[in-house]
């Protein structure tokens, strides 16, 4: 992928953020000249509008951002899912998640976009906790985001520090990965890590500066912290039966395979030797081939 014709599309699902949208998409479109002074690249912006009854449409296109409007409030997954579908749509290169509040340090975008653009991973996970969080937290949070850690590193093997974090860049694949019905629709978090492990993407974190949101009210608020709990639980445990059940179908698929290799081979005739000792080419044969300077402080 030549840097020159890179294409990158930053995607802001909003709800009902009027208050906050113009000063985040003033601090992305800062970020965009420094991107712009590294590497010459495009870097266009998307609002997903989840059917807000505020203003956020409209003030974020008077900012010059592109505004999908949804007819009816999706909620978080569904307002992310659609804006992978537009990215895909239009063919860009590369996406960056982030949300409408103002708790994703802008700056921190370049470094995100450097790991995938230089193919150390597929998905670049922003963790707060390698970085800077600049806000306090409840200890029940805390707690719920230090559970869902250890259990995301233990299934996938390598140290997961934030699995909650909506800050990410994405390749193509992976949001055409997404783009598909392989991305839940409140909460996607541990669980969308464990499904990017299981289809063999590869997931990296980056230390990335976060902050309280500038004003309004989290979607975390209220019961729904515990709801959140719960249906984690669920969902993990559906990601799991389901890699139980394809690794179980290619296992035995695998055992059919085998099973009635010899028969064909019997049925279809194996060719012997030719008196020159040789088998001809291809009878039976298989063969197999072989953080830069982005502005983004995370120094407490």
């Amino acid at each position: 992928m030549g840097v020159d014709s890179t294409r990158t599309l930053v995607i802001i699902p909003a709800h009902n953020e009027a208050s906050n949208i113009a000063q985040v998409l003033a601090e992305i479109n800062d970020a965009k000249l420094r991107l712009a002074s590294v590497s010459p690249q495009v870097v266009d912006v998307l609002v997903v509008d989840d059917c807000s009854t505020d203003e956020t449409a409209a003030v974020a296109a008077q900012t010059g951002a592109a505004v999908l409007r949804l007819p009816n409030n999706l909620g978080y997954g569904g307002a992310v899912q659609a804006g992978f579908r537009y990215a895909v749509h239009y063919g860009y290169d590369l996406g960056v998640l982030m949300d409408a509040d103002g708790q994703h340090d802008a700056s921190c975008i370049g470094d995100l976009l450097h790991v995938v653009q230089s193919g150390e991973a597929d998905v670049a996970l922003g963790s707060r906790f390698l970085g800077r969080m600049e806000y306090k937290t409840t200890f029940a949070k805390r707690l719920g985001m230090s559970f869902f850690s250890t259990v995301v590193s233990r299934l996938t093997g390598r140290r997961i520090t934030d699995p909650t974090s909506g800050f990410q860049a994405l390749n193509r694949d992976t949001m055409a990965f997404f783009a598909a019905d392989n991305y839940p629709v409140d909460f996607p978090d541990a669980d969308t890590i464990l499904l990017l492990h299981f289809a063999g993407f590869r997931v990296a974190e980056v230390p990335v500066v976060m902050r309280e949101r500038l004003s309004g009210q989290s979607m975390h608020s209220s019961w729904k912290p515990i709801y959140y709990v719960f249906k984690m639980f669920l969902a993990i445990l559906i990601v799991l039966l389901r890699q139980t059940t394809n690794t179980n179908a290619k296992r035995q698929t695998l055992r059919r395979t085998r099973a009635e290799a010899p028969r064909v081979g019997l049925s279809d005739g194996l060719r012997a030797p030719s008196r020159s000792g040789g088998a001809k080419a291809g009878d039976g044969e298989s063969s197999s081939h072989p953080a830069q300077n982005s502005g983004c402080s995370t120094d407490a």
